[in-house]
């Protein structure tokens, strides 16, 4: 019954029974139950414990599970440690612990887990490659995703659509849309999966009507292949890199009433970024009045960018007093309506806007970018000094600046 509440979805439902088992003490769970009940658990140390006292702790079935469990909570140190402690690791709990780093930002530690299993009498299958891929994407370490198509090459000659769409993503989050081209090209049976990673590494890169070209083909060509919410953010995100107002306007119309796909706040971020970048604030802001659930701070701040952009402070102010309602810890915010302020020459403006973040005690978020140069990765903050080669970093910057 308890793998059968899981099955429909009914998790807590399925939770609760386990605790009934528990308490009852008859019959007792065995190592097959406890991969459905941690699948959508809440309280994995709890039941981590009764794994522990029931004698189940070293079966790698359980062992995997509970990696899953804790990388979904974000509790990854306890999923790498648990990892690390098992005599035996097959492909299911590598695939646990990659996947795991991945999806909680550990893009790096990813890769590193990955290169190990090549040293170990294992072969990674299609899951661990496409975890690996999407790790290689969000670090931009293009010569390790090079490596994987090579492997895949090599070992995966009936390699699935769900690995050929992640080698177009990373190709084109790494910035070769030639080499994404080429796989995407290649892909036989091209899923709706396909079709989406295509057009977002287009819109991502800025190539707005090559995006465009690639949706109206999917249209006209492909009878089984109907567009989703995915789709449609591509579309948007194409627009709002190429400036297309009339055309953002009409994909998030057909989006609606063709498709009957209800707008996330994904998708008016964009629409009201487009219209935004293009100086229209008056519709940005009618759009914002018709929104059927509440704007998020992307929302706001795609916003806040139209007028940082056109000089509109009286509508920045208003989108950072919004801003900081919902995250009163970002002063980014602050410090980009004082900025607009400055480009109007309202210095007591810029001055009243400091004084009050400094009042508020806001601090400011630090941006963060990773680089890869001679296979090694190094990741930066904004006025960090942390790097080992800092010194050298900024006398270069200094002589840039210097012989400019």
């Amino acid at each position: 019954m308890v793998t059968a509440y899981a099955s429909i979805q009914d998790h807590q439902s399925s939770f609760d029974l386990f605790r009934f088992m528990l308490r009852k003490g008859h019959p007792k769970p065995n190592h097959f139950l406890f991969p459905h009940v941690l699948k959508y658990c809440q309280v994995t140390k709890f039941v981590h414990a009764q794994i522990e006292k029931l004698g189940f702790g070293q079966h790698p079935v359980v062992q995997t599970a509970l990696i899953d469990s804790y990388s979904r909570l974000g509790e990854i140190e306890n999923a790498i440690s648990l990892f690390d402690e098992m005599p035996e690791r097959d492909v299911p709990s590598w695939n646990a612990v990659i996947s795991g780093c991945a999806q909680n930002g550990l893009f790096t530690r990813a890769i590193t887990i990955f290169k190990k299993v090549q040293h170990r009498d294992i072969r990674p299958n299609q899951t661990t490659v496409v975890c690996a891929l999407s790790a290689c994407g969000h670090t931009g370490m293009l010569h390790v995703g090079k490596w994987i198509h090579g492997y895949v090459y090599r070992n995966m000659r009936s390699s699935d659509s769900f690995v050929l769409n992640a080698l177009v993503d990373m190709y084109g989050k790494c910035g070769c849309l030639k080499e994404a081209k080429k796989v995407f090209d290649a892909t036989s049976k091209k899923s709706l999966t396909s079709w989406n990673s295509m057009i977002n590494c287009l819109a991502l890169h800025g190539q707005s009507e090559r995006a465009i070209c690639v949706f109206e083909e999917m249209l006209h060509y492909v009878a089984d292949v109907r567009p989703n919410e995915i789709t449609f953010l591509g579309l948007l995100n194409a627009c709002t890199h190429g400036g297309l107002v009339e055309k953002g306007r009409f994909y998030f119309q057909m989006m609606t009433l063709n498709y009957g796909i209800e707008p996330e706040i994904e998708h008016y971020g964009c629409l009201i970024d487009i219209l935004g970048r293009a100086g229209r604030l008056e519709e940005a802001l009618e759009v914002l009045g018709e929104m059927k659930i509440q704007p998020d701070e992307v929302v706001w701040g795609s916003l806040l960018n139209g007028c940082k952009i056109h000089g509109r402070a009286d509508l920045a102010e208003f989108a950072v007093k919004k801003l900081l309602e919902i995250d009163p810890n970002n002063g980014g915010y602050g410090i980009t309506l004082a900025n607009v302020y400055g480009k109007l020459g309202k210095w007591d403006d810029v001055r009243r806007v400091r004084k009050m973040l400094k009042e508020l005690n806001v601090p400011k978020t630090p941006g963060c970018s990773w680089i890869e140069v001679d296979n090694k990765v190094s990741q930066f903050h904004s006025v960090d000094k942390s790097h080992p080669r800092a010194e050298e970093i900024y006398q270069i910057l200094e002589n840039l600046v210097y012989f400019n």
